[in-house]
């Protein structure tokens, strides 16, 4: 199966939504607000902290730009 993601303008919003309706290759229709599909969900948040948290306790652990922008660096 593969999804789609469209954007619609407010007022085609019921237009759209009846033609999906109607196409019987469509399995499920959901609707979010635009403003919805922003949110971080708090367990990448906690991730990205954490990260930030082992960085700032051991800087020395991270590799320099400049240093590594044009060298292959494989990390296992």
């Amino acid at each position: 199966m593969v999804q789609f993601t469209i954007s619609v303008t407010d007022n085609k919003t019921k237009v759209i939504l009846e033609f999906m309706k109607n196409l019987s290759f469509v399995n499920k229709i959901e609707q979010h607000n635009s403003d919805e599909s922003f949110i971080i969900p708090q367990n990448h948040i906690d991730i990205v902290r954490e990260r930030v948290k082992e960085t700032e306790e051991n800087p020395d652990r991270l590799l320099d730009w400049d240093d590594v922008k044009d060298k292959k660096i494989y990390i296992l």
